[in-house]
């Protein structure tokens, strides 16, 4: 039992893997996730999109709307 407990977290990264990339295929290839300060919109197709840049430790609050920057000129 030791042995299948050991493999529980290489298991439980692949499955999350699984299902990260099962939802940017099944809703329109689009997820929004923090990244070092950043909230940033990451497609399948490997890119991303920054929408807002926060500062670090800065919480945001659950179904919190947030409104895209408009790109610098």
């Amino acid at each position: 039992m030791q042995i299948a407990e050991r493999d529980f977290p290489a298991h439980a990264a692949r499955s999350g893997r699984k299902a990260y990339l099962a939802t940017l295929k099944l809703t329109g290839a689009v997820v929004v996730k923090t990244s070092q300060g950043h909230i940033v919109e990451r497609r399948s197709d490997g890119s991303s999109v920054l929408i807002k840049e926060m500062p670090l430790g800065k919480r945001v609050k659950p179904g919190i709307v947030l409104k895209r920057d408009k790109p610098a000129a």
